[in-house]
């Protein structure tokens, strides 16, 4: 795919050998170093980004990414998963059959990360990662939505999902849920649970919120 043609900095990964300090970096990817890379290197980057918006990044761990995939068993078609991070879940859904598997993710640095995470597992050029705003992606024809996002981020965007998404889709959030929306399927516990979503359930609840709203408005006049 043309977005994830390697840049520079991603071809001298390929083509020379990584070297200590190249393994530092790499190992950066996970755990705590990440978090403490975002705070002092990569958050500066973001401060155009309203403080509610901005997401810290925490790589999600092996049950959340399998409790994800177990609410998507069955779904076919293509899959989307916003603010992607290093792009696990994505090369995941890739693994599982999941046609195309894109990620959008705003900072540069994870969009670089995941790119090489996919070549080195073998996947380059079959996934696809894009440093997109998630705020301005199309997500009309998009069936499979997957977000690993803080609550401040989900109330927001639970509008965008709803007002877009046609109804067959199905919206997995890890670690946290959506803050309005009633899940219809929720796998795992504690820190590693996922929930999954129906669109053209929230959809119809939203409508019969707003009927009986009006209905209440109406009785009080």
């Amino acid at each position: 795919m043309d977005d994830d043609t390697p840049d520079e900095v991603f071809a001298e990964l390929k083509s020379r050998p990584i070297g200590g300090w190249g393994v530092a970096q790499i190992a950066a990817g996970t755990g705590l170093a990440v978090y403490a890379m975002w705070a002092g290197i990569l958050q500066p980057g973001f401060r155009k980004v309203p403080l509610k918006l901005q997401v810290p990044y925490i790589p999600a761990s092996r049950a959340q990414v399998q409790n994800v995939m177990t609410l998507l068993r069955g779904r076919q078609g293509g899959l989307v998963d916003l603010g992607s991070g290093d792009g696990r879940i994505v090369l995941e859904a890739h693994r599982r059959g999941f046609s195309p598997a894109v990620g959008y993710e705003l900072n540069p640095w994870l969009v670089r990360l995941a790119r090489f995470y996919a070549w080195r597992a073998g996947h380059h050029g079959k996934v696809s990662y894009r440093r997109e705003d998630l705020w301005k992606v199309d997500l009309t024809k998009c069936k499979n939505i997957t977000v690993f996002l803080a609550p401040s981020v989900l109330s927001l965007l639970q509008e965008k999902l709803e007002a877009e998404l046609p109804d067959d889709a199905l919206v997995v959030a890890g670690r946290f849920p959506f803050p309005d929306w009633k899940p219809c399927i929720i796998e795992g516990h504690g820190v590693d649970r996922a929930w999954a979503y129906s669109v053209q359930a929230q959809r119809q609840h939203t409508v019969n919120k707003n009927n009986n709203l009006t209905t209440t408005e109406s009785l009080l006049q």
